[in-house]
């Protein structure tokens, strides 16, 4: 059944020609636009009641130069999916990641011992757990394009648990993306849209906070029941063919490893301890912002402090646990530098190279080593980057075509004089549909926010009602759509076919959309705080 289903690269360039026979039949035409300041960061919005005719400019042969632009427009992905995985294959061949998986794998057994947790099943408590981690970063911080960088960890977990790629995929990703859908802090969604909106930053906290927790606790149950089925039956796994690879590589993770502390080891550590000590005497404070809340606090002195101690430990057991250590402490570092620091990709990709390169040298490795392994972990990616460069030639034909903004007031305009629900799940609908082609939250709310807030005045619809429904349309889709350059590079990673995956999980992006539906009815007939 699934050998008959196009390839990957196949429905992209589909999509792409579908596009370019799309900019022969919509009338092309603009919104103009002007820059205006956004809690302190500089938007292009649309200009209300400005859409107006442009020269209609049919996309033919662009659609191949659009393969190129498109890689142009993801060239920051691209580059961060090879660093990605070159940094970790330089880890791998240390094989501090198998050391990991087999001590976390005796510890959690030992935790059957209490009956308590042996009841509700520990495989079941660590995937709830790395869910709601997951969910909780996604909806404070917008975690995203960050996920691909734990995908390449929690993948191999999942299959050595007894699970697929699609359950270890799902604890990472579906649940960064999941708690992005239902974000309770998003600076890049909800900050926006609410500046947009001139509504209060991060107002109607309790609501979105109870609608994360039941976004979240459905994910939960639906991972659950999935692994469960999984856990009895692996061949019911779309993916267990497949998965082979992952399981050829436990096999081969499961030979005797040599524990040992190596001299290069002791220098990396005390290199890299003088080097934070720098960092903290440059920087003392972090100053961290939550909403509306903003705190500092010396976390990078602290973390410099727990690096000393917990390196110090790992060197104690062997190269491996020091190696664990140094990953340890790069996601430590990475939360820290992306909500105190604004980190992006540029810095994400320096501090996973320099663990990667600093992983091969406390290894003993040498350079011309390093660099080979650096190779063939950024030739696996290769794939994943393709399709991510294919994904974007999606979004620059709509551009050159200048069919996005048509699609835009056309979709506004069938809301009409229809009710308060009906417009609010219209909002939703367009929210939905336009995400399908605008992944990205916050130049979606630039662009549709300043047409939808005023709308929602003349319906009598609150305009956090309005953020809510733009909130929900744009993240559950983000989860299925092929102009994502997050999803298809986290699926690259998990080496998840596009078809498989849309297979797979249709039937629940169709219930976390009802349910999104559902969750906004409150908006439109209750009084609820901020609203």
């Amino acid at each position: 059944m699934l050998k008959k289903i196009p390839h990957t690269y196949t429905i992209i360039c589909t999509v792409i020609l579908f596009c370019a026979v799309l900019s022969w039949i919509i009338p092309a035409g603009e919104y103009a636009r002007q820059t205006v300041e956004v809690n302190g960061v500089s938007r292009t919005v649309i200009v209300d009641h400005s859409f107006h005719a442009v020269q209609q400019t049919p996309q033919t042969w662009q659609v191949f130069s659009s393969l190129l632009e498109g890689f142009e427009r993801q060239a920051g992905i691209i580059a961060f999916l090879l660093i990605i995985g070159g940094a970790f294959q330089i880890m791998n061949s240390s094989r501090a990641i198998d050391a990991g998986i087999f001590s976390f794998l005796n510890y959690t057994k030992g935790l059957e011992k209490h009956r308590i947790i042996k009841r509700v099943g520990v495989n079941n408590v660590v995937i709830a757990s790395v869910i709601t981690l997951f969910s909780l970063f996604g909806a404070v911080f917008g975690m995203s394009e960050e996920t691909l960088a734990f995908v390449i960890i929690i993948v191999p977990l999942a299959i050595s648990m007894g699970y697929d790629s699609i359950t270890g995929i799902c604890m990472v990703y579906v649940a960064a993306h999941v708690g992005f859908s239902g974000a309770v802090l998003n600076p890049f969604t909800i900050g926006i849209a609410q500046g947009l909106s001139d509504l209060p930053l991060f107002s109607g906290f309790e609501y979105r906070l109870l609608c994360w927790f039941i976004l979240t606790a459905t994910l939960i149950a639906i991972v659950l029941r999935y692994a469960g089925r999984i856990k009895k039956n692996p061949k019911k796994s779309l993916m267990y063919e497949a998965d082979a690879y992952w399981r050829k590589r436990g096999e081969h993770a499961a030979e005797q490893i040599d524990y040992k502390t190596t001299p290069s080891a002791w220098i990396v550590y005390g290199l890299i301890l003088v080097a934070l000590i720098a960092f903290s005497v440059v920087y003392p404070q972090s100053t961290f912002t939550l909403g509306e809340y903003a705190f500092s606090c010396y976390a990078l002195p602290v973390s410099t402090v727990l690096f000393a101690l917990f390196g110090l430990l790992g060197l104690r057991k062997s190269n491996h646990f020091f190696i664990l250590s140094l990953l340890g402490f790069t996601i430590l570092f990475l939360v820290i530098g992306v909500m105190a620091h604004g980190w992006y990709l540029s810095e994400i990709s320096a501090i996973f190279l320099a663990m990667g390169v600093l992983s091969g040298f406390a290894n003993s490795e040498k350079t011309d080593t390093i660099i080979k392994q650096f190779m063939d972990g950024a030739k696996d990616m290769l794939s994943a980057a393709i399709v991510v460069g294919l994904a974007g030639g999606i979004i620059q034909i709509l551009q050159n075509g200048h069919i996005i903004d048509p699609i835009l007031h056309s979709l506004a305009s069938l809301m009409g004089e229809a009710g308060k629900l009906v417009s609010l799940g219209a909002m939703y609908l367009i929210q939905t549909l336009i995400n399908l082609i605008i992944p990205s939250g916050s130049a979606k709310a630039a662009l549709t926010m300043p047409i939808m807030a005023p709308f929602s005045d003349v319906i009598g619809i609150s305009r956090q009602a309005t953020v809510m429904a733009f909130q929900f349309g744009d993240g559950f889709t983000n989860m299925i759509t092929p102009t994502s350059a997050v999803l298809m590079g986290a699926l690259g990673i998990a080496r998840i076919p596009y078809e498989v995956w849309v297979k797979w999980f249709w039937r629940i992006l169709l219930f976390f959309i009802i349910l999104g539906m559902v969750l906004l009815i409150p908006t439109a007939l209750l009084p609820l705080n901020g609203f």
